[in-house]
């Protein structure tokens, strides 16, 4: 398995974690937030917008969303075109850890336990003596990572990182966290999200001189600290963040301190917790605390640089931020159900969600199913409220890779019955109920309702527990451009016919804010409105870098690793969808 190793010499004297955890670090220019504050700041009011969906007026109840039909399993023949994991991705998972000596061992249990926000590679800087040590290498953390590579990782402070990219390998060069020598010493830095002006910034630091070897926006970052005038290094950070836009959920690791920081919008999840031994921990997840035994303690708050070092904890404000815009799939999809996420349960969340489809899509069904793993909290919460039994009718193999050699006479669906088992037993001559997070492409559940009427099921129901997704999103999460998602081109009548159900039921978005109540306006809804909190200007750059397979040139020569800003098109058609 390829791996770096990188070093980068400091000059400052690093000393163990005090217990004067608490003091505060105040810039004449910035506030002061209070390291005890549990509550976000109070959001402001989000325009009411109604989800893309047909037939609610004819409705018995106008926010149930259910079309039913007989019409036979139409056969798709464009479906071969896209990827079979047809989901929105995660771009990635960041872990720090200060004060701890086996800092690098944790950091590598807490990148397992963030595994699913990152497969295409890992990577772990700590440092010792005032030097930044850094490995990565491409594929899983256990790929990367064994007991040799981890005992070239000395001492008490490290940042990790996972990552998932879109386009061809993932070349190395792409992997995080990167490391970068300046005249004032050296830094580490792992980001989760994606600056919806990296292009802009990039062309301007490249005008003046700067060279970049990744594609990655997070060194933008590096370079915009390399550039500040501003001392001590905690205001070069706040310095290079009020010039990036977008999500942003970053770790950094200096010679003697770990630096967390959240954009103002709060898109991204980044928690603070606490080992028993005083070690400081941050994490994307409060999964990745709970494998290492740190209690969870708080968010790091949207617009809030937080700095551990020898005198402890300090907090500042990044700037005046706005009220929070936090990603609602978290929720719906990419954290694990037992996180805490946004100080909310991610398994209470989804179990509501099917609770709220139960009562609002009923049908009349015989076993409630759920398309693993995302599924099935959602469907235990149908199949509880409905009275019907939930049973495995599709068992995930784990043990599919990215790669597979498909026999030479064409297996139909090959790609989903590798990752996909119908279980006859369960499903032959019964109404199957089948819950899944989203739709993005139609592609899958198309395949998948195919497979369970291939496996003798009498009828197929699909519910999703999450609104009709009609806008890309260019805060950190790959999806496609919004030609390509399914419920911006139809209706639900006709993804039902597209992918062959007999009934299919998205959750109402006015149930989903009511679900969350006051706390409904402080998510960010962009891919299912289109109503961009930062809004994206001219080309932002994919989740995927484009030039991990070793391009070089003009960014604009390589078409395939950007989307097209909110154009004035695409608001006019979102707008239509909104005032129908």
């Amino acid at each position: 398995m390829a791996a770096t190793v990188s070093t980068a010499a400091a000059v400052n004297n690093k000393s163990h974690l005090s217990p004067a955890f608490d003091k505060p670090f105040c810039s004449p220019s910035q506030k002061l937030l209070s390291l005890a504050a549990k509550t976000l700041p109070k959001p402001y009011h989000h325009h009411h917008h109604r989800s893309l969906i047909t037939n609610a007026a004819a409705s018995k109840n106008p926010l149930t969303d259910v079309v039913s039909s007989s019409k036979p399993d139409p056969v798709t023949h464009f479906d071969s075109f896209f990827d079979d994991d047809d989901k929105p991705r995660e771009e990635c998972g960041v872990v720090g850890i200060y004060g701890d000596s086996e800092a690098s061992r944790l950091c590598y249990l807490a990148l397992h336990a963030l595994q699913h926000r990152g497969q295409e590679g890992a990577g772990i800087v700590c440092v010792n003596d005032n030097i930044l040590k850094s490995i990565t290498g491409v594929g899983l953390v256990s790929d990367v990572f064994n007991e040799s590579k981890l005992d070239q990782l000395p001492g008490d402070l490290a940042i990790g990182h996972v990552r998932y990219s879109t386009a061809g390998a993932s070349m190395l060069k792409n992997v995080q966290p990167f490391v970068a020598s300046y005249r004032f010493g050296s830094v580490g830095v792992a980001h989760n999200g994606n600056l919806v002006n990296y292009k802009q910034l990039r062309g301007e630091l490249e005008e003046n001189g700067s060279i970049f070897n990744t594609s990655s926006d997070t060194e933008v970052v590096l370079h915009l600290i390399a550039i500040s005038k501003a001392r001590p290094f905690l205001l070069r950070i706040v310095e290079a963040c009020e010039k990036i836009e977008g999500a942003y959920s970053m770790v950094f690791a200096t010679e003697d301190k770990l630096v967390a920081v959240r954009d103002p919008y709060g898109f991204r999840p980044l928690v603070m917790g606490r080992r028993s031994n005083g070690a400081v921990v941050f994490a994307s997840e409060t999964c990745a605390l709970d494998l290492i035994e740190a209690t969870y303690e708080r968010e790091v708050l949207p617009g809030e640089v937080v700095v551990v070092d020898k005198e402890g904890i300090q907090s500042i404000c990044l700037m005046p931020h706005p009220e929070p815009k936090s990603c609602i799939f978290e929720h719906i999809y990419f954290a694990l159900p037992n996180s805490v996420v946004f100080g909310r349960s991610v398994y209470e969340s989804r179990r509501a969600f099917g609770e709220i489809l139960a009562t609002e899509a009923p049908v009349d069904c015989d076993v409630v199913i759920a398309v693993p793993d995302s599924g099935v909290v959602a469907a235990l919460g149908y199949a509880a409220k409905a009275g019907v039994p939930f049973q495995q009718g599709l068992i995930r193999s784990h043990y599919v890779g990215r790669t597979f050699i498909e026999p030479s006479q064409k297996i139909r669906d090959f790609g989903v019955k590798l990752k996909l088992s119908p279980v006859r037993a369960v499903l032959e001559g019964k109404r199957v109920v089948v819950v899944d997070d989203s739709i993005v492409r139609g592609t899958t559940s198309s395949k998948i309702v195919r497979l369970l009427k291939e496996a003798g099921a009498k009828e197929v129901h699909m519910r999703i527990a999450s609104p009709p997704i009609i806008a890309s999103c260019y805060y950190g999460v790959d999806t496609p451009s919004s030609e390509e998602l399914i419920s911006n081109r139809m209706s639900v009548e006709e993804i039902r016919e597209y992918i062959g159900s007999d009934s299919l039921a998205f959750l109402p978005i006015e149930s989903l804010n009511n679900l969350l109540g006051k706390d409904s306006k402080s998510f960010c809804y962009a891919c299912f409105s289109g109503n961009y909190p930062v809004e994206p200007t001219g080309k932002v750059k994919r989740i995927g870098d484009f030039m991990d397979d070793g391009l070089s040139g003009n960014m604009d020569s390589v078409d395939g690793g950007w989307l097209p800003g909110s154009s004035r098109v695409q608001k006019t058609i979102l707008n239509e969808v909104r005032t129908s």
